[in-house]
């Protein structure tokens, strides 16, 4: 057999062929590299003595952003693999061949990826990034420094590290013979010497990409003031999750990092998605930011709380994966700055974060709360350098890369600073930390991480470790924290109850209840409702294929109780789960007593229907409903009628009949009942693409975009479908007279080329409304869109040649000016013109914006690369 392929786990699979050297990770989501260890496709050996691993050298690449919500391609640590560990980069090591680790895939995906590794590598990448986060010039300075020590002196752009096949319409061959072909969304074939294969890295609705290694479910109580270790591994440790912690302050859940299978780790510990209040972030290294997207997965935002360095090398890390503005990043997040080496106060929780050196922006955290005599301490140090080799980074030449002795002292006596509980990064080597810095530390108790072996004697002298979800209790909680977010949970639900009547209904007792008990099976009529407070409970009901997940301040069987009727689906928990039950007679007692069934009838009929589609089937729970419950309005559509663009300002789910989606007059496809439609306009605020005509007589249900905009986990799922739907177009979809997205409009600036994009999106869908001539309130609020992006453009455009200095700032500018003042003339004379099929707008976009970007644009490209800017 010429061509080997293995099956990995959920859209991970191996591709090897022996005689043309190639080994082909196909699909990388979170954790692939640990999945490959666990085959034994990743292994400890020698090469002419000198120690290294086995591994992939190429990776094919998915051809989606995000598959059922989560990051689909993340090479970060595979990359890394294939460079050190494996050797690819290291001078002398005999598999530094001068060959470079190969990314393959569609030209949108790797440009992503290789811009995703470089922001990976490096964080901030200049003086002036610093600056723009509000740094001093000396600390820019300082911390610019230290980068360049770290990266050996320069900075390399992903090309000069990586190299890559771009794979379009036919087969293409990626080394010695073997060649690949897409067939399909996420269908590829490889074929060498006569023989095939073929993989599919799509997951199947409803699917998650696996985690490397199992973890048992924990029930913890919540405390005043405690600490519970969520991961003590690291990027490469097979047996546990990444270095995390979880802090609970009054009850409430805080993270610190975001680690890879995140939500796989909080359902272990018996922690609901919806649960989490904040979280405090150290760093954007995939192990510690990879489970960012189950955090955009909450029916409301969780608090983002960093310094604006680490926030801004995060957004850059989203921006770069996701093909958006970096601004976007705050649309899922509730984002709060924190101020660096100072007490933060967060409602009683003082938070200090200091700058920890390390390759990208990094901090540490002290943590601390006032109590009898005192204060009590938590420090998480991730990640840290150790003290041994930050020592070697003192240079004595204030502008050469390293560090003063100055602030080599600074970092010591910020590191030993004692607390109640330490937990510290001792992974060692170039980036991490050293047991042996701490040997004098004065904390009464240090926990040692980050790392995938076990703690040596020595080590075991000054820390220890700490088993996943064990708790340290700094001050216990002498309050009920579950019964008041029971209390809460109910005002929210029936905010006009009198204050008696909620008490009664909180005096009910509260359950631990044990993963996979079953609350209320499929055809029951329920004695009791059941509030979840903490964790999450599986919604099935399997003859239709559906299985969704509801987190706490879910009411389970309350319309079935109130009505007496058999319930529709069954209930089970899917981890420890803690629930208030309350018998059906004292709720319908209490709901008809304060005139809240009608409401409940009303939403129950919408509400059941909501959730039966995939875009509220987890996470909706009643206080999160409620509103759009309150606001949804009902349209009836007869067969044939086209709904115009001005029409799509509301999200529309479609109870009954079909909808023809299609662009440039040939359909992309058929909506059906559950599916939706219009979050273009009412939820990212940009015109819609496509024509939509009923096939049938239509009713659908309608939702205000600013209350659906404010739910993470439904804009995540409407941002996936509108993603890609979107690149569908942009990069190959529709008809010759639509523009598309050509390799020569790159100029190589991330942030610039996805603006330009959105300016082919917005062009299409003027072009959409011109081929059928529809009305001029459709196309006047469609030429809004596009002089309003196109100033928001410009002006981002000018900032940024301006922080660098670029030389023909002045004149790209008076272009600026003249193509506002075009595009403002040639919108009045629109509004003129009677007969809009006859519009030649294909000619004035390309006249107007594609030259520039190629004449213009592509010139400053050039001198900000040679910043280093990508």
């Amino acid at each position: 057999m010429k061509i080997i392929k293995l099956t990995i786990a959920q859209g991970i699979q191996w591709v090897e062929i022996p005689d043309a050297g190639l080994r082909i990770l196909c699909g990388c989501p979170m954790d692939s590299v640990k999945h490959l260890m666990k085959r034994g496709l990743i292994m400890p050996t020698e090469n002419n003595g000198i120690p290294c691993e086995t591994g992939p050298n190429a990776i094919l690449l998915a051809d989606v952003i995000l598959q059922n919500g989560e990051f689909a391609n993340l090479g970060e640590f595979p990359v890394l693999q294939m460079l050190y560990k494996q050797g690819m980069i290291l001078p002398g090591h005999p598999n530094n061949t001068g060959q470079k680790p190969l990314l393959i895939g569609q030209a949108e995906q790797v440009n992503a990826q290789m811009q995703y590794i470089y922001r990976g590598n490096y964080g901030l990448i200049s003086r002036e990034e610093m600056l723009a986060t509000g740094l001093d010039d000396t600390t820019a300075d300082q911390m610019m420094r230290l980068k360049w020590r770290f990266a050996f002196g320069a900075i390399r752009p992903s090309r000069e590290l990586l190299d890559c096949r771009i794979v379009g319409d036919g087969a293409v061959e990626i080394r010695n013979g073997v060649w690949i072909q897409r067939k399909g969304t996420n269908l590829y074939e490889f074929s060498y010497a006569g023989q095939s294969v073929q993989v599919d890295l799509n997951l199947k609705p409803g699917m998650r990409y696996e985690s490397a290694y199992p973890l048992g479910y924990q029930l913890l109580p919540r405390e005043y003031f405690a600490v519970v270790h969520a991961g003590e591994g690291d990027g490469w440790d097979v047996n546990r999750p990444g270095m995390s912690s979880i802090l609970m302050f009054h009850g409430k859940i805080y993270l610190i990092d975001a680690d890879p299978n995140l939500f796989y780790n909080l359902s272990s510990l018996g922690i609901g998605i919806d649960e989490v209040e904040g979280i405090f972030h150290t760093h954007a290294h995939d192990d510690h930011f990879a489970g960012i997207t189950t955090l955009m997965r909450s029916s409301r935002k969780v608090r983002y709380y960093a310094t604006p360095q680490v926030r801004a090398t995060v957004e850059k890390k989203v921006a770069a994966l996701l093909s958006i503005e970096e601004e976007r990043f705050g649309e899922f997040f509730e984002l709060h700055d924190l101020t660096a080496h100072v007490w933060n106060d967060i409602e009683g929780l003082e938070v200090r974060p200091v700058n920890s050196p390390h390759p990208v922006e990094t901090t540490i955290f002290h943590f601390r709360t006032l109590w009898r005599e005192g204060y009590r301490s938590y420090a998480h140090f991730a990640d840290i350098v150790s003290l041994k080799l930050l020592e070697k980074m003192i240079v004595d030449d204030a502008t050469s890369p390293g560090v003063e002795r100055a602030y080599y002292e600074h970092v010591k006596n910020e590191y030993l600073i004692p607390a109640d509980l330490k937990k510290l990064d001792i992974g060692g080597g170039m980036i991490h930390g050293m047991a042996e810095d701490f040997a004098t530390d004065g904390s009464t108790r240090i926990l040692l991480s980050h790392l995938a072996r076990e703690l040596t004697p020595a080590e075991k002298e000054i820390g220890s470790s700490a088993p996943h979800g064990m708790m340290d209790v700094l001050i216990p909680g002498e309050s009920d924290f579950t019964r008041r977010r029971a209390y809460t949970f109910l005002q929210s639900t029936f905010p006009t109850i009198p204050v008696h009547h909620l008490r009664i209904l909180v005096n009910n007792p509260a359950l631990n209840l044990k993963p996979g008990m079953i609350l209320l099976k499929e055809g029951e009529v329920p004695k009791n409702i059941h509030l979840i407070l903490t964790g999450s409970v599986e919604k099935i009901r399997a003859r239709d294929g559906y299985c969704g997940r509801i987190s706490s301040g879910a009411l389970i069987g309350e319309m079935s109780g109130l009505m007496g009727t058999r319930s529709r689906h069954t209930f089970s928990t899917a981890c420890f789960v803690m629930a208030l039950e309350i018998p059906v007679v004292m709720y319908r007692e209490l709901v008809q007593r304060n005139g809240f069934m009608e409401r409940i009838l009303r939403h129950s009929e919408f509400g059941t229907f909501l959730q039966s589609t995939s875009l509220f089937s987890e996470g909706m729970s009643p206080p999160v409903m409620s509103p759009l419950l309150d606001n949804l309005t009902i349209r009836d559509i007869p067969a044939g009628e086209i709904l115009l663009c001005r029409d799509l300002n509301r999200i529309n789910i479609i109870r009954s009949g079909r909808i023809e989606r299609s662009i440039a007059g040939t359909p992309v496809d058929v909506l059906e009942s559950g599916d939706h439609f219009g979050e273009e306009r009412a939820v990212f605020n940009t015109p819609c693409l496509f024509r939509l005509t009923a096939m049938d007589a239509v009713q659908l249900f309608q939702l205000p975009g600013h209350l659906v905009r404010d739910i993470p986990i439904v804009r995540w799922k409407l941002f996936e479908s509108y993603r890609t739907r979107t690149m569908m177009v942009v990069h190959g979809g529709g008809k010759s007279d639509s523009f598309r997205w050509d390799g020569a409009f790159n100029i190589q600036i991330l942030e610039m080329d996805t603006h330009h994009k959105t300016l082919l999106e917005i062009a299409n869908a003027i072009m959409e409304i011109l081929r059928h001539g529809e009305d001029h309130g459709s196309l006047e609020s469609t030429f809004e869109s596009l002089t309003d992006y196109t100033e928001y453009h410009f002006k981002a455009e000018e900032q940024l040649m301006e922080r660098y200095a670029y030389p023909d700032l002045k004149r790209h500018q008076e272009k600026h000016r003249l193509l506002v003042q075009q595009v403002l003339e040639y919108r009045s004379q629109l509004q003129e013109q009677a007969a809009l099929q006859q519009t030649d707008f294909k000619g004035f976009f390309t006249q107007w914006l594609v030259r520039h970007i190629l004449n213009d644009d592509l010139q400053y490209g050039h001198f900000l690369n040679s910043k280093g800017i990508y």
